[in-house]
């Protein structure tokens, strides 16, 4: 991990328990969200709003739908959702 790298994670950790559920509600509350809308409602910069939406999503709390919306740029981004991703269907080959 470079010096920048971990000056930065020094400087956010004591932050990113409230920031991170600043974004799980938020989603909670809209209903899903793009890390895009994320930025915006809460004022985050996106490599903040990307880590955080990861971290809640390695947690199990939150997904990526296959839901897409546009972001500001006009490029579609994935939806995250509340909980655990549903099963993916299985082919039936038989």
């Amino acid at each position: 991990m470079s010096e920048t790298r971990r000056d930065a994670y020094r400087a956010i950790s004591p932050h990113a328990p409230n920031m991170r559920e600043q974004v799980f509600a938020f989603i909670q509350e809209s209903g899903g969200a793009t890390c895009d809308e994320v930025e915006v409602a809460l004022g985050m910069r996106h490599q903040t709003a990307s880590a955080r939406l990861n971290e809640l999503a390695n947690a199990g709390r939150v997904y990526a739908s296959d839901v897409r919306r546009a972001t500001r740029s006009g490029m579609d981004a994935a939806v995250y959702m509340v909980g655990v991703a549903p099963p993916s269907p299985q082919l039936n080959l038989l």
